[in-house]
């Protein structure tokens, strides 16, 4: 199944949207922090600590945190959950490079390492993890089923998958204040701080059309999680993707694995 968000490209038709994207987050990550802590008004914090507090009852040790960008997420998380190991997987060397740095200053190099991998062809064995998480890159995905396959493969039977995503509101007031916002503030603010006009008028139209509320939770089912559920926080502004890989061999690893695929 194709979603709109696979067909929201940062420049042009002729390149396939992980090089575009890469290309993207390589030319923004020097501002992308500051950008997007304005951006939100801070608020991702928030976020990410509810995403975060979802983890802590299964305390895992083992994470994989998919489009981790700047590492915000898996440094966190490891200062929360105190895993062993949380390996961060971009398509962006840029955006690793200001995360490795950071992770230095936090003195967590130990616990916490980048790797450039494409999440449609993560180079992890089958069942790995503890948890597998991603925070705000669903969106960027080029093909979103096979990114959430290649999440179900490598996440170990009893495992949990944590993902965070910015979403269209459905409600009022917001839903008819947030496109002024999209629209109008969020390009603006982007020109203030950045000179990649194209990242922030695609930032907006990538969220008005990611899969979003029950359909995110039809597409991780059809990709053999269980417990499949969607939450929402700031009137609608962001969701929380929570499920599980269930311990049965039944329903084990056999569905990611036959999904993989090459080439974020």
């Amino acid at each position: 199944m194709k979603y709109g968000s696979e067909q929201i490209l940062p420049y042009n038709r002729e390149e396939q949207k992980s090089t575009q994207v890469r290309r993207m987050f390589d030319s923004i990550a020097g501002t992308y922090d500051l950008l997007n802590h304005t951006l939100s008004f801070g608020i991702d914090k928030i976020w990410r600590r509810k995403g975060i507090a979802f983890l802590r009852p299964f305390s895992p040790k083992s994470i994989l945190d998919i489009a981790t960008g700047t590492g915000d997420l898996a440094i966190s998380m490891q200062k929360k959950l105190k895993a062993d190991r949380i390996i961060g997987a971009d398509i962006s060397e840029g955006m690793m490079q200001v995360g490795r740095e950071k992770v230095a200053r936090a003195g967590l190099s130990e616990h916490i390492s980048f790797e450039q991998q494409d999440c449609t062809a993560l180079t992890y064995p089958d069942n790995s993890f503890d948890a597998v998480t991603a925070a705000f890159g669903v969106r960027n995905f080029e093909n979103i089923e096979q990114g959430i396959a290649e999440m179900f493969r490598v996440l170990k039977p009893g495992g949990h998958l944590m993902i965070l995503e910015l979403s269209t509101p459905e409600h009022f007031p917001m839903k008819q204040l947030y496109p002024i916002y999209s629209k109008t503030i969020i390009p603006f603010i982007g020109r203030l701080f950045s000179k990649e006009k194209a990242a922030y008028s695609y930032l907006p139209e990538s969220i008005k059309v990611v899969p979003q509320g029950k359909v995110m939770e039809e597409l991780l089912a059809r990709q053999g999680f269980t417990q499949a559920k969607a939450r929402t926080f700031t009137f609608g502004i962001c969701s929380l993707y929570t499920a599980s890989k269930d311990s049965s061999p039944s329903k084990g690893s056999s569905k990611g694995s036959s999904q993989t695929a090459p080439t974020i």
